[in-house]
Formats: structure tokens, C-alpha cells, sequence
């Protein structure tokens, strides 16, 4: 297997992508697990913004500064670069899936499919809400990046 690269992707890539890379940079990193991480959106209006206040203010909470993270979009060749392209929901995942091109040999599929009993389920989006919203989408991703990091930690 190629060494393991994970691509989140959400539609802007300031809210729930940039959570989910920073929640498996985390955990990655607490398990010695050497991953290349990134994050992306299937819009491209906030490319070049850092993330949005309240996800940078989340991240900061749990020990991760993204305020040097910036959006940008989906490239055709995210789909050679990155082995895993995970999906924030069913809308960006069928964004990408027509995206895709015929040499692609990413791994497509949702953030939460990852977690056992959420599959098939979208990550909560927190741009129209309040803090909290971010709290949900923080423990949405993580739990998705610790099933991520057992499923690719080499066996013992």
C-alpha cells in the first residue's frame, strides 16, 4: 500500500473539513501514525481564507491551531495524490464522485463511514448555528479520525 494520504472534503472548506484535518493530525500524531493530511472544498468561493473563526476558536480548544490552514478546492489530481477522500456529506460526495477522474485510485467515501453505527450519516455542519454546532462537528470528526488511525496503524 502507498503511504496513506487523507483528503477531507466539505463544500468550503472552512468549517468541517478543516476540523476533521486538524482532529486527524491530532490523533495521527498522538498515535506516531506518519500520515500526509490536507482538506479541501468542492466551492472554491473561500479559497485562500483561513478557516472560520468559530472552527479555528473549536480546534483551539482541543489542542490544534489551524489559523495557518487555507481553503482551497479539489484538484483533479487530489484523486492520485491522496489514497483516502473523505466526504463531509452525501452533497460533496456526489460532487466528487462526478469529479473523478478515470486514473483516479482514491478511496472515496463519507467522514462518518468510518465510524461504526454512523455510516451513511453526514458530519453536522455548524456554519448556520453557534459553538456548540462546532462541539458537535469536533466529536463528529474525531471519532471518525480515531477509527481512521486504528484502521491504518500497522499491525503490532
Amino acid at each position: 500500500m502507498s503511504h496513506p494520504a487523507v483528503l477531507f472534503v466539505c463544500l468550503g472548506n472552512i468549517c468541517r473539513s478543516p476540523l476533521a484535518e486538524a482532529a486527524l493530525r491530532k490523533v495521527a500524531g498522538e498515535a506516531g501514525l506518519d500520515l500526509h493530511i490536507d482538506s479541501a472544498g468542492t466551492g472554491d468561493w473561500h479559497s485562500g481564507e483561513p478557516p472560520d473563526s468559530r472552527a479555528i476558536a473549536t480546534a483551539a480548544r482541543h489542542g490544534v491551531d489551524i489559523r495557518s490552514y487555507r481553503a482551497r478546492q479539489v484538484r483533479a489530481a487530489d484523486f492520485t495524490r491522496f489514497t483516502h477522500i473523505l466526504a463531509a456529506d452525501h452533497q460533496n460526495l456526489a460532487h466528487l464522485e462526478a469529479l473523478q477522474p478515470d486514473e483516479a485510485t482514491a478511496e472515496l467515501a463519507l467522514i462518518l463511514d468510518l465510524v461504526e453505527g454512523r455510516e451513511g450519516q453526514s458530519v453536522t455542519d455548524p456554519y448556520y448555528g453557534d459553538a456548540i454546532g462546532f462541539e458537535q462537528t469536533w466529536a463528529d470528526v474525531l471519532a471518525a479520525a480515531h477509527a481512521l488511525v486504528g484502521r491504518l496503524r500497522p499491525a503490532a
